[in-house]
């Protein structure tokens, strides 16, 4: 991997952490319009220490370690790991996503068969499972798919959605997922954005919708959907604009936060991709 790429692919895994923790002081409270600068502070409802990370990252670190130790993430053996991993951390966590939580507290055992059965239990039970809580954690997918080996981003959407179905049942999770890990992977690779690498990957029925969905964000601002960026597609969409608009990782991290809502992630989520377009070196120290 040549230094340009390595500094891309730290950037995703350093940007969505740094979006993370940037965000968390300003989580579920209204947008914050310029000129009020956005700092490293902490704080918000958790009480978090100025440059700590929430459970967008907690869920994003086993990923890591999984891709570290040189195992398949889309493989069952992997999968029952980092199910066991979140349950682990779940158990005192301070902040979980409550759909998350529930998949995780009801589990029968913790693998990852016992996972995807409770996440559909809880969709049927709620009629929605498509919160933005795998979308969050799905940045360092990406590091394992960099080879440039013609059946990567393939292989990719695959780990992608068998990751994002250990929690959340609902396609719009795993397709937003699919498209950001493959988006990440195409910009570690060649420094271009291309939201759309992955489109192929969907199902036919599903491409037109994410297209639509694609090109609203491109014409609204991160703020247009800060109600409801609860929900996997309003996120993506926040973050995509934030990122689409930026001029640096800075800014683009700046502008996800400023969103308001739930500012940690749409900051993490927008920090893979702008991490990886911008690339480690240019994230700030503060």
């Amino acid at each position: 991997m040549n230094p340009t790429t390595r500094d891309r692919a730290i950037g995703a895994v350093l940007g969505s952490a740094a979006g993370d923790a940037l965000g968390a002081g300003y989580e579920f409270r209204p947008p914050v319009p310029e000129p009020t600068p956005i700092r490293m502070v902490g704080g918000g409802s958790f009480g978090w220490a100025p440059g700590e990370w929430t459970d967008d990252t907690s869920m994003a670190v086993p990923i890591l370690r999984t891709l570290a130790r040189g195992l398949d993430p889309a493989s069952e053996a992997a999968l029952d790991g980092l199910v066991a991993a979140w349950a682990d951390w779940a158990r005192d966590a301070p902040d979980v996503g409550i759909q998350t939580r529930n998949v995780l507290t009801g589990l029968e055992a913790r693998i990852a068969s016992a996972s995807r059965a409770s996440a559909r239990q809880e969709h049927e039970y709620t009629g929605r499972s498509a919160g933005n809580g795998s979308l969050m954690r799905t940045a360092p997918l990406a590091l394992g798919y960099v080879t440039g080996a013609a059946d990567e981003e393939l292989r990719l959407a695959e780990a992608a959605r068998a990751v994002s179905d250990l929690t959340h049942y609902e396609s719009d999770a795993g397709d937003a997922c699919v498209l950001w890990c493959v988006a990440i992977r195409k910009v570690i690779l060649t420094g271009e954005l291309d939201i759309m690498a992955g489109l192929d990957l969907l199902d036919l029925d599903r491409r037109r919708i994410w297209v639509d969905r694609i090109v609203t964000a491109e014409h609204s601002e991160p703020v247009d959907f800060t109600d409801s960026n609860g929900w996997v597609v309003s996120a993506f969409q926040a973050a995509y604009a934030a990122v689409k608009r930026s001029t640096s990782l800075e800014d683009g991290l700046i502008s996800a936060v400023r969103t308001g809502n739930d500012t940690d992630t749409v900051a993490a989520i927008a920090g893979g991709l702008a991490g990886a377009l911008y690339g480690a070196s240019a994230l700030p120290g503060e």
